[in-house]
């Protein structure tokens, strides 16, 4: 009994050193007092301890009888601290609020660690999702080309010059969609119409190499493209546009007879069910007119090969609609699972060159449009769990299937199968945070088949698969310095026969000198495999052939920066100033050159005389400067404006001018091909097809229900091109007319001194709950003929008329 009673004391007195109480409560967003669900409630002194906020924002955590600081964290809030005292057997409820973490009511939130875009370690621009509605945004590049230090060249993105022009193939730029790639599985090219421009939460452009998290084709920057989950009110969204193109600044260009029509529709459906089930549904109808005309051979010309198609058939049509489904479980707190997915069919065209360089300017030379039906689409299932103590573990898959059926036998299929798995945490010690990390899996395998990746060995068919593991520690210190270090293995089998694996590095430094002003300085390594069309490719259209290149070594890069992100407040007026400087080195430096090659046997249609090879050119550096201005504030009661204002500076310059990168097909020529002797300007290094210096600017003010917006762009001349383009030129004319004669060099000569294109907008919107808004958006306002790569025009003059209904 003795032994019995002191047991119970034992107990008591357990019961009131070790004694336990319950914080409950509900968090909410500050801004609208809507319900966080999801929010992380860690006990500072014990990580292990802590709770998930439910369907309702609600939260319970049971904590030992005492003073304690309780962490509130979620993604795009601030996180606060709290000061909690529990007496043994109580029950307190405690409500908490978060805060947005904004700049003014600019939401600067990107990145995987959450961050803000000052306390970034790299340099990032970020696109909301208003300024893509308001410019009727039909595809995504054309709102991509508005960011400065990025250009979008006939679909084919260049951040800071780190790539030239390629018909988008081989980007260098990963493109992603909600963390997963979207680049082609055969051509790693992205299909810009493809992307849901009526469902986007925001768009992050990273400058510089970002292959660490964003995957090998993050060779010089990454385009991260996030949708947008339902909010806590249902919202219905239909944008309706019809407009049309102006006649051509230019004499007897104009070659429609008919209505140059643009015709469209957006519409997206978003809404919680039921507490626990997201449900988004959107969707496009495009249909353009276009603005190229169907190919037109000379009287005298002798071709038996090239197709001919009727300016009909070069027309646009687009369908697409999407859907996002995710299943937050109630019995599982943290627990979710879901689907997206996104199907899209087009009829559209490819068009490699003009008829010519004066009437014929916007018609396609014979041989050089392709017409293309696409079918497309992915299906992507995941699962998420958040654990109670901060724990979070993701695997997200990916199935895309792409089917281009297109003239002259350049149809072609591909498969991409994805996944990655991600765990990331938040390691919190006593009453200091240690460190962020995130890490994890990814394996994607592409399949593909076309008859142009036929040869002696294949085909056609091929395969390529891709492991890689990374991972990447984020640190802050005294809330003043931030620290992060990362890696990346990648490994890659091509047909079973060529391997190649290859570890990738980066490291950055964030220092806050004073409350708005930060110093970044970052170096990072970029790793890119040549995709199978670089490597396969042998094909003609018409008089222009493409060669393949089996041999293709992978490029890979390294890119340094320092910059300095300053921010202001005067009044009501929030804007950020960012000044970076960086270099970027290339080795094995692929580009798409145009040349006379030796006709292969492989290209039965014709033998070309010239055409396109991708090649590994030697080392190459990048040099520059960009300087951006951002902001957005009230000038009075009902006035307000924001801006996006930037200037980029570039030197791309090849390291090893006289480097051989391929052999003559004529065997008296001994001296091969080198950049010096295939440069069109044989007095500089400069790297082909790149612009030094580009000018991007947007403004818009809204006032009364009014909005109007002004942007404009500066494209410096185009530095370089391949001598061959004039030497082909050349070669058509003086047949007297049995070649179909390709004219550029003179266009070019006169016209290649910079070029400013300048954009309008006007919308006013009316109503309270069912909104509406009436718009006209002019592009080119000029009507400028201008041309960005050679042998391409650029639109003409457009404008559009635009409803949107929300409600």
């Amino acid at each position: 009994m003795k032994y019995i009673l002191s047991f119970a004391c034992l107990l008591i007195s357990a019961n009131v050193l070790f004694g336990q109480g319950t914080v409950a409560g509900k968090i909410t967003d500050a801004a609208n007092s809507d319900p966080i669900i999801g929010a992380y409630i860690i006990l500072l002194s014990d990580p292990s301890i802590g709770s998930v906020s439910d369907l309702d924002g609600n939260y319970s955590v049971e904590l030992p009888a005492g003073q304690h600081q309780l962490l509130f964290k979620f993604t795009g809030m601030k996180t606060d601290t709290v000061e909690i005292n529990v007496k043994d057997g109580e029950l307190l409820k405690y409500d908490h609020q978060m805060i947005p973490k904004t700049l003014g009511k600019v939401d600067i939130v990107v990145g995987k660690f959450d961050q803000k875009v000052e306390e970034l370690t790299f340099s990032m621009e970020v696109i909301k999702p208003d300024i893509i509605e308001s410019k009727n945004t039909r595809s995504i590049e054309s709102i991509l080309d508005q960011t400065p230090g990025l250009n979008i060249m006939d679909g084919e993105p260049q951040i800071r010059g780190g790539s030239g022009f390629t018909f988008g193939v081989g980007s260098k730029v990963a493109v992603l969609v909600d963390d997963m790639p979207m680049l082609s599985g055969d051509a790693g090219r992205p299909e810009w119409g493809f992307i849901p421009v009526e469902n986007i939460e925001q768009i992050e452009v990273t400058k510089g190499a970002s292959s660490v998290l964003s995957g090998s084709s993050a060779l010089s920057g990454a385009i991260h493209i996030r949708t947008a989950y339902p909010k806590s009110e249902p919202i219905t969204k239909v944008n309706v546009y019809s407009g049309f193109y102006s006649s051509p600044n230019l004499d007897s260009a104009q070659w429609w007879s008919d209505y140059p029509f643009i015709h469209g529709m957006n519409f997206l459906h978003s809404r919680i069910i039921k507490k626990n089930f997201d449900l988004v549904l959107g969707g496009n109808l495009n249909w353009d007119h276009g603005y190229i005309g169907g190919p037109i051979k000379g009287p005298f010309v002798i071709d038996t090969v090239s197709e001919e198609f009727t300016d009909k058939q070069m027309q646009h049509q687009r369908a697409r609609f999407n859907f996002n489904f995710r299943h937050r479980l109630e019995k599982i707190k943290g627990l979710s699972y879901g689907v997206n997915g996104n199907f899209m069919y087009q009829k559209t065209n490819l068009t490699l060159a003009w008829l010519d360089d004066t009437s014929g300017i916007y018609r396609a030379y014979p041989g050089a449009a392709i017409l293309q039906n696409q079918l497309i689409f992915y299906v992507d299932p995941y699962i998420t769990f958040a654990s109670k103590i901060g724990v979070q573990h993701s695997l997200r898959m990916r199935m895309m299937y792409t089917d281009n059926e297109m003239s002259a036998n350049q149809s072609n299929q591909s498969r991409v199968y994805y996944g990655d798995y991600q765990f990331k945490k938040e390691f919190t010690f006593l009453k200091d945070k240690s460190f962020d990390f995130i890490g994890g899996v990814s394996a994607q395998f592409n399949d593909s088949n076309a008859d142009l990746y036929a040869n002696d060995s294949s085909d056609g068919t091929n395969q390529l698969f891709n492991l890689s593991g990374y991972a990447e520690v984020q640190k802050d210190f005294f809330k003043v310095v931030n620290l992060s270090v990362g890696g990346r293995a990648e490994y890659y089998e091509l047909n079973d026969t060529i391997t190649e694996w290859n570890p990738i590095f980066r490291a950055g430094i964030n220092l806050k000198l004073m409350q708005a002003t930060f110093l970044r300085a970052s170096y990072g390594q970029g790793y890119r495999f040549p995709t199978i069309t670089e490597r396969y490719i042998s094909t003609a259209v018409g008089s222009f052939g493409v060669y393949q290149n089996p041999d293709l070594k992978p490029e890979k890069s390294w890119n340094a920066e320092v910059g300095v992100n300053q921010g202001f407040k005067i009044k009501e007026y929030y804007a950020q100033l960012d000044v970076a400087a960086f270099l970027q080195e290339y080795r094995n430096t692929i580009e798409y050159l145009f040349g006379f090659w030796d006709p292969s046997p492989d290209i039965a249609a014709g033998e070309p005389l010239a055409g396109f090879k991708f090649l590994n050119t030697g080392r190459s550096k990048v040099t520059g400067f960009d300087v951006t201005y951002n902001g957005q504030g009230k000038l009075g009661k009902k006035v307000s404006i924001q801006h996006t204002i930037g200037y980029n500076y570039i030197n791309p310059i090849t390291l090893e001018p006289d480097y051989i990168y391929a052999e003559d097909f004529n065997p008296n020529n001994n001296t091969g091909y080198s950049f010096s002797n295939t440069s069109y300007d044989t007095t500089t290094n400069v790297l082909k097809y790149r612009f030094k210096h580009t000018v991007k600017g947007d403004v818009q003010v809204d006032f009364y229900g009014f909005s109007v917006g002004y942007t404009i762009k500066y494209f410096s001349r185009l530095e370089n091109l391949d001598r061959a383009i004039s030497d082909f030129e050349n070669v058509t004319v003086s047949t007297g007319g049995t070649l179909q004669p390709i004219l550029y060099t003179e266009f070019y000569n006169e016209n290649n001194n910079g070029n400013i294109v300048m954009d309008l907008r006007v919308s006013y919107g009316f109503g309270k709950d069912t909104k509406h808004k009436i718009a006209v958006v002019m592009k080119n306002i000029e009507n400028k003929v201008y041309s960005l790569r050679p042998l391409k025009i650029e639109p003409m003059r457009s404008t559009v008329f635009q409803y949107s209904l929300s409600f």
